[in-house]
């Protein structure tokens, strides 16, 4: 996605990057790129030819709205994983000139290029899962999964991330876990840039994705010690827990955390000084109230926390992914790494 501020967007060589494919979308052949990147991931996991022929219209229709309709246009092609299956997600992110009536232009026969108009309609139908936000003036974010056997539940927490420009491999990177009811996120950071930025990370999540079951507080300790062997990093844990209604939150260096309220209030969280796996003064949990409804953003600081809700009529409601997808575009700095991880509980 590499946005930039300003709203510019940085050259992306087409390749795998964290799990994904990468596009700058601006020409009739790299939509072809898309769809055929598409097809190769469903082959690779394994895809009924039905479905693979369902998530071929959906690459095509959403990298063809991009060319046609869209500023500045970039699109990720990535595996997802839930309930023991393996699907596609494709996330593609514009900066305008955006929509005013979402409704009007899924319905087919709408159309602004003097095509059939049906490509929204066709995304909809086609792919199990998909949602869309847009902001006229500010642009359009949409995410689409097609699965081999239908569509698990929603994911209550999803992340983006993207690297410095110039760079192959991002130093930031998320992960999501319920370890024995506990519903945990974590945001990492590793120090500087390049490969050795991304091993801290990548182990930071392997750490975090085994560890026992236990409070973010124990989790940051844990994470201290096992990455003692690497460039260290900056990262922070929270766990949601609805039935408390708290956001418990434990964080060492530059990342930041904030829950907003479905209304739009926000509440920042507290990070200590430190580099994990290198120095620490003290790993210290605090607890936040978490409303029904509320977000949990986390991301590091290649992310500037100046983005407000309300010039985004309705984004706190939608999917996580939407959100951080979102966020990255608008706040996402080119000087660095960046990286935005959200959550909701049902």
């Amino acid at each position: 996605m590499v946005p930039m501020s300003g709203g510019a967007v940085a050259s992306i060589p087409e390749g795998l990057l964290d799990g994904g494919a990468w596009f700058r979308v601006e020409a009739a052949a790299t939509a072809s790129a898309v769809r055929r990147t598409a097809e190769r991931l469903a082959v690779e996991i394994g895809m009924p030819e039905r479905k693979t022929a369902d998530l071929s219209i959906v690459a095509a229709e959403v990298a063809g709205n991009l060319v046609k309709h869209a500023d500045q246009g970039v699109l990720l092609l990535r595996t997802v994983r839930a309930a023991g299956q393996a699907g596609v997600e494709i996330i593609a992110v514009d900066s305008g000139p955006g929509m005013a009536d979402l409704a009007r232009s899924f319905g087919d026969g709408h159309s602004t290029a003097g095509t059939l108009g049906i490509g929204l309609g066709s995304i909809s139908r086609q792919s199990d899962w998909c949602d869309m936000h847009s902001v006229p003036g500010k642009g359009t974010v949409v995410a689409a999964q097609v699965w081999p056997d239908g569509p698990p539940e929603p994911a209550w927490a999803a992340g983006v991330t993207r690297p410095l420009t110039g760079e192959p491999v991002s130093g930031d990177a998320f992960a999501l876990r319920d370890a024995d009811g506990r519903r945990q996120i974590l945001m990492s950071d590793g120090l500087g840039h390049g490969g050795l930025a991304a091993a801290a990370s990548h182990e930071a999540v392997r750490v975090f994705l085994e560890a026992p079951a236990d409070q973010p507080s124990g989790i940051v300790e844990l994470l201290h010690r096992k990455l003692n062997h690497t460039r260290g990093a900056a990262l922070a844990v929270a766990e949601l827990d609805a039935e408390a209604g708290v956001v418990r939150y434990a964080g060492l260096g530059n990342i930041s955390g904030t829950v907003f309220a479905p209304g739009g209030a926000r509440r920042g969280m507290v990070s200590l000084p430190g580099i994990a796996g290198h120095q620490r003064r003290q790993i210290r949990q605090y607890d936040y109230p978490l409303e029904p409804g509320s977000a949990v953003v986390m991301h590091s600081d290649g992310v500037v926390d100046r983005w407000n809700p309300a010039d985004y009529p309705g984004l706190l409601t939608h999917s996580p992914v939407v959100l951080a997808a979102t966020v990255l575009r608008d706040a996402g700095v080119r000087r660095d790494d960046a990286g935005v991880i959200v959550a909701r509980l049902p």
